[in-house]
């Protein structure tokens, strides 16, 4: 783990304690039985039922945790200690059978055996990892055969634009070397919530960078959709009836800001 992932498990420690009792998660909501995933990734990632279920860099477990209230045989993995032991510690609370494993993503190969019949990631995951080649040749060999990886996260052309209105571009599109540094104002939960981390380092990926890194990792993209809305404010945004965010009325023309992505490892 290089200083600049260090230095972000650091800072996702003390999110975690942010996170638990914040509006943005409604943690009491979930324990209550709620399910924290959209609609449209239930229906594409299927019947999970009876299945086992990867869950890459899953914070504090309730998307994880929500997957095993669908019928999953659901296994967390993250990097943050803190997010681990809460996940692991609200499983327990609730009678959710899952295990949490705590280890970022390219380190997981040498924590973690065996495959999954769906090996899950979303919403605000991509840009906290270096190298997304990498990436994909962590994710595919935990895929089974017959089995999928799902994604769901913002789209790349909505990282690279700044956050505030007139729309121009201001971050990357494509995979750099060096980490963006951004100054820490609390948490994407709480903005003015007091936080000992100074910095946050995260990295753009261009859209076909990432397809082309889990078709050279040997898997088969099924599906690939974008969306006019977000799962949260963009800075840019306003908040739609739904409660996602969408781009306000006075921008012309259309951008997308989330995807998702259906990718197979075929059999034989």
């Amino acid at each position: 783990m290089n200083e600049y992932l260090r230095s972000n498990r650091e800072l996702w420690d003390e999110w975690t304690s942010i996170h638990e009792s914040s509006d943005f998660y409604r943690l009491e909501t979930f324990r209550d039985g709620g399910i924290r995933l959209s609609g449209y990734e239930i229906e594409q990632v299927g019947d999970v039922r009876g299945k086992t279920l990867l869950h890459l860099q899953c914070h504090f477990g309730i998307d994880t945790l929500s997957w095993a209230r669908l019928g999953a045989n659901v296994t967390g993995a993250d990097f943050s200690p803190k997010a681990v032991s809460l996940a692991s510690s609200l499983a327990a609370d609730l009678g959710l059978d899952a295990r949490f494993i705590e280890s970022n993503v390219y380190d997981l190969p040498e924590r973690l055996e065996g495959s999954f019949d769906v090996v899950y990631t979303s919403r605000g995951v991509l840009c906290w990892l270096p190298d997304i080649r990498g990436w994909a040749r962590v994710v595919a060999p935990f895929v089974k055969p017959g089995g999928i990886f799902f994604i769901t996260e913002a789209h790349p052309i909505a990282w690279a634009l700044d956050e505030t209105l007139p729309l121009t571009f201001r971050y990357p599109y494509w995979e750099h070397a060096e980490p963006i540094a951004s100054e820490v104002q609390g948490s994407y939960a709480d903005v003015s919530a007091d936080v000992r981390s100074e910095k946050e380092y995260s990295w753009q990926h261009g859209l076909g960078e990432i397809v082309t890194a889990l078709i050279d990792a040997g898997l088969t993209i099924e599906l690939l959709q974008e969306y006019p809305v977000s799962a949260w404010d963009m800075g840019f945004t306003v908040e739609g009836s739904d409660g996602t965010w969408v781009m306000p009325d006075s921008v012309e023309g259309e951008v997308p800001l989330f995807y998702s992505l259906r990718a197979r490892k075929l059999d034989g």
